[in-house]
């Protein structure tokens, strides 16, 4: 089905672009652009640890399905841990964070209705030169958190609070 403001996008593995951002790896099956819109949809890779501080999307609502890796998810005033398998739907205006457990890396499906949101991180980053995470070659991690913070209120997201604990 093709919708009326977008277009039929088939991508195979490793065709779509990739984006390095925040430590993570973006790879974009689809976009705003692409989607007339409707919604955008990244494979993202994420190392251990990685922790975004609690914040609220004001424009979409997301969901992501875990592959691979764990990970614990705060959505509102819930605790979820999520192992290969898990979903999760997050409302828009809903404050969320998560965290990267386990001693390997996150593989997730990510996904935003409408699709914007996605352009955040092929803003903030740099064009993944590989699929894999980015090292000594992405961009230095506080340049990335500067131009985060002044990308992000264009993209409605509005930071609450500090990264969620690393749990002992």
């Amino acid at each position: 089905m093709k919708d009326e403001d977008g277009r039929v996008v088939c991508r195979h593995l490793d065709q779509g672009p990739a984006t390095w951002a925040m430590g993570s790896l973006f790879e974009r099956l689809v976009n705003a652009e692409e989607s007339g819109g409707s919604l955008g949809l990244s494979l993202v890779t994420q190392p251990p640890g990685t922790a975004p501080p609690l914040h609220r999307h004001t424009h979409e609502a997301e969901a992501f399905y875990l592959l691979t890796g764990t990970m614990t998810y705060r959505a509102g005033d819930e605790c979820f841990d999520l192992v290969a398998g898990s979903f999760i739907y997050l409302p828009r205006g809903l404050p969320h964070a998560f965290r990267v457990t386990g001693e390997a890396p996150v593989r997730f499906l990510g996904l935003t209705v409408p699709g914007a949101l996605v352009g955040l991180y092929d803003e903030v980053g740099v064009p993944a030169r590989e699929r894999r995470l980015p090292g000594e070659d992405g961009r230095p991690l506080a340049d990335e958190i500067a131009r985060w913070n002044e990308v992000a209120p264009r993209y409605g997201l509005e930071v609450l609070g500090p990264p969620m604990p690393a749990v002992a």
